[in-house]
């Protein structure tokens, strides 16, 4: 079935449907992991958006339940050079385009992946549509063009959870109250932006009882759980859209402390009086080289976003640079010199991605101690 790539600057790339009709809009961007793709699909950083694949051949091994990152697949649509609809792999249990089905999202193979990738590259992110139905590329174009773009909508509220929860062995659990699945020495409340869950997977590894909130928690809220730690996640979108979490953040410094990621880190950002930019095209990928300026070594790192905190327009007397982008120099992880609170741009929870940063969760351990 015939569908139809079309850039809000009018490009347009060609490709056929490998899960049947269907017509998605996002901001389309690329992502480099070779591996990875269910993880990527369950990242709840990537709603609002069309994830590109650079590498060719994605499908071969599958689908399975353990590697969910939440509940569901997150991007609008998914778009690869060659879709394998032949798994192999033991732990497979359903097929790439099964599992996109299940979920209405509309998934696209036959796209020329690399000039699609060099077209951002060079001209940026932008907005998109991709369709089964609607093959006037013309009308295409317009329909892209029209569509709501990510820069100061609030994506956090469509994939924040709308209750509390737990973190049991077996992953979410009902009911207020911090989780039994680690020892209980460390109770960490952790406000959902967008959270992936393997970072609740190690948390717990590390002895943590964990009670997961909605993102619009208030401060008194978040306090009366008594936590040990706050843990800020990832999330979707721009920082700069999301009301009232700045603020709540502002107001719990210096009373916890406070470790974000991702979304997380650009929210503690803009509490410490920063300010937030749009990258040209994002960072996405499970291979972005970060330096630890405080050890000098270097990290290969899993990235996942279009927005980053200005370093320019934080105050070095309150705020320290702790990594830094290879590839751009753009920040990459800061701490506050008064309070106890760090945070990185990456996700060092490496689902998907190496395994160089989980000595990031054992700081948070030991500044709760």
């Amino acid at each position: 079935m015939k569908a139809l790539v079309a850039l809000e600057d009018g490009t347009i790339f060609e490709g056929e449907s490998f899960t049947g009709p269907g017509e998605a809009f996002g901001e389309i961007v690329f992502n480099t992991g070779m591996t990875g793709y269910q993880e990527i699909l369950t990242d709840p950083s990537y709603k609002g958006q069309i994830v590109s694949m650079t590498y060719p051949l994605i499908g071969n091994y599958g689908i399975n339940q353990e590697d969910m990152e939440s509940a569901r697949i997150q991007p609008e649509a998914f778009l690869v050079k060659e879709y394998n609809a032949i798994p192999s792999n033991y732990r497979s249990t359903s097929t790439l385009a099964a599992f996109l089905q299940e979920h209405g999202i509309l998934g696209v193979e036959g796209i020329d992946t690399r000039a699609l990738t060099r077209h951002i590259r060079q001209a940026g992110a932008m907005r998109g549509v991709v369709s089964t139905q609607t093959l006037d590329p013309v009308q295409l174009v317009k329909m892209a063009q029209d569509s709501e773009g990510l820069v100061g909508r609030d994506m956090v509220r469509e994939v924040t959870c709308q209750q509390p929860y737990g973190w049991s062995e077996t992953g979410p659990c009902n009911g207020d109250g911090f989780s039994t699945a680690g020892s209980g020495k460390y109770k960490v409340v952790a406000i959902d932006y967008g959270l992936k869950y393997n970072q609740l997977r190690i948390l717990a590894d590390r002895g943590c009882s964990i009670q997961v909130v909605p993102a619009e928690t208030e401060v008194d809220a978040i306090l009366d759980l008594k936590p040990d730690g706050i843990f800020l996640s990832n999330g979707p979108g721009d920082p700069a859209g999301v009301p009232g979490v700045v603020e709540t953040i502002r107001e719990l410094l210096g009373k916890k402390p406070i470790f974000g990621i991702c979304l997380g880190h650009q929210i503690l950002g803009l509490a410490y009086g920063g300010t937030t930019y749009k990258l040209k095209f994002g960072h996405r990928g499970s291979n972005q080289p970060v330096k630890d300026l405080e050890t000098g070594h270097i990290e290969i790192t899993a990235q996942n976003h279009g927005f980053c905190v200005d370093l320019d327009s934080l105050d070095p007397q309150e705020v320290e640079l702790t990594h830094v982008n290879l590839n751009d120099g753009s920040l990459e992880g800061m701490k506050h010199k008064k309070f106890p609170a760090f945070s990185v741009q990456y996700h060092p929870e490496n689902a998907p991605g190496p395994h160089d940063s989980l000595y990031l969760f054992d700081r948070f351990i030991e500044m709760m101690k």
